[in-house]
């Protein structure tokens, strides 16, 4: 079995003990769990702009960044099925080990429900740091920055974290930033005005039952229960499995956003095998996509929810064609909120519309789009001194990747914003709940 320690410059133990080294499709197979991968594997390259433009205003929306995990179950409930294995004599030894993991990280857990982790802070300061050096002109001498917040400590904390890296870049800049119950329903929300209530309660439930008949067809496996109980009939009769591989596989799967921290964190990932491993994230794709992507199954309803969003991001850019300074505006949230948008947008392919749920593994996968620190950049451009909004070009980034846009581009992944703006208020303007 192999374990890997990490020891910060201070000298510092990081204790992140991963029983066996997983590879980048292994940590994918987390979903939303997944850490953001550009601070591992490096910022994707992007393409300069037609001769003679100049970005100047950004439009953004971020996930928080990397946290414990929410909620005391998932420290608790795992230790708490696994000691009725261990009163009854029927752990092998590394199910005694894994116990004493589970023990210690209980304890290390305890006040950090959902908090954001050392390396949330790390991502964000990233993508700050990033941003302001990727688009320079954006954040040049006194630019207006505003970051907007959902009242969530670990969203509060990743903006400041965002914030922190372009005021050092340039401590000239004019940074405003906010908290507010009176935003949640654009940042933490869903707009769900116009909508008949028993028709969303009927589209949802027409997804849960369908992620519930393919997880029918496709079960998981529970090998990992030879691996750390020496009665497997004891165990099944004995233990909500089911609950307790759920939780195994959870813990395994964020211990990747608790690296480079000072608290004991396992990883035991050795206890499944690879089939097992997939086979999890093959049915929370499913789910995750029934939740929030386009299909006739939820009638094609779910990424409007964030139709209030998408038009706020509008009307802002909108505001900034109208100036001659630049800036960002920034907002800060979560997965829930970045995944309907991400498809309401149409970036890549994620708006398209999957009504078989075999082929969604093929053609849409949720690690792409909502990682921990997940952002969606919206840069705008226009030629040096314009303030006509006929003459703005933008491109959009998803986790700082240049993606597709639903109309014809100028240039590359630049495209004339009156083209898109006309796309996307005339959908939201046609959008039909009973279609």
């Amino acid at each position: 079995m192999k374990k890997i320690i990490t020891l910060l410059a201070s000298g510092m133990v990081v204790a992140s003990l991963w029983a066996i080294e997983p590879d980048e499709t292994v940590l994918q197979y987390a979903s939303n769990y997944y850490a953001y991968p550009v601070e591992r594997l490096g910022a994707p390259a992007l393409t300069p702009a037609p001769e003679g433009y100049k970005p100047f205003h950004i439009e953004h929306y971020g996930r928080h960044g990397s946290r414990w995990h929410i909620g005391e179950n998932a420290y608790k409930k795992p230790v708490e099925l696994m000691e009725i294995a261990e009163r009854n004599g029927k752990l092998t030894p590394r199910g005694k080990e894994l116990l004493g993991q589970l023990r210690e990280l209980r304890k290390t857990s305890e006040g950090r429900d959902g908090e954001l982790s050392p390396l949330g802070a790390i991502q964000h300061r990233g993508i700050g740091r990033r941003m302001v050096k990727n688009f320079p002109e954006v954040f040049a001498d006194d630019a207006y920055v505003t970051g907007r917040s959902s009242t969530v400590v670990r969203c509060i904390l990743s903006m400041d974290n965002e914030l922190q890296e372009m005021a050092a870049a340039n401590p000239s800049l004019r940074i405003t930033s906010d908290a507010t119950e009176s935003e949640m329903y654009r940042l933490a929300g869903n707009d769900t005005t116009g909508m008949e209530p028993g028709y969303r309660r009927l589209m949802s439930r027409q997804g849960r039952d369908a992620s519930s008949e393919f997880a029918k067809k496709h079960p998981v496996g529970d090998s990992f229960l030879d691996v750390i109980f020496t009665d497997r009939q004891f165990a099944l009769d004995s233990i909500d499995t089911s609950r307790l591989g759920h939780y195994l596989f959870n813990i395994a799967a964020n211990a990747q956003s608790l690296d480079r921290s000072p608290f004991p964190n396992f990883a035991p990932y050795d206890i499944f095998t690879p089939k097992e491993l997939k086979d999890r994230w093959v049915n929370n794709n499913v789910a995750w996509f029934m939740d929030y992507g386009n299909s006739k199954i939820t009638g094609n309803l779910k990424p409007f929810y964030q139709k209030a969003l998408l038009n706020n991001m509008i009307e802002s850019a909108d505001s900034a064609m109208t100036a001659p300074g630049h800036g960002a505006n920034l907002r800060f949230g979560h997965e829930v909120i970045l995944m309907p948008l991400t498809v309401l947008m149409e970036l890549d392919d994620f708006g398209k519309e999957i009504n078989d749920l075999e082929e969604v593994e093929a053609n849409w996968k949720n690690y792409e789009i909502f990682p921990m620190g997940s952002n969606i950049q919206m840069i705008f451009y226009r030629p040096e001194g314009s303030t006509d909004s006929d003459d703005v070009l933008v491109k959009v980034l998803l986790n700082e990747k240049e993606r597709r846009l639903p109309v014809e581009p100028v240039s590359g992944p630049y495209y004339r914003w009156s083209d898109l703006r006309k796309y996307y208020t005339d959908k939201l303007s046609k959008w039909n709940t009973t279609s």
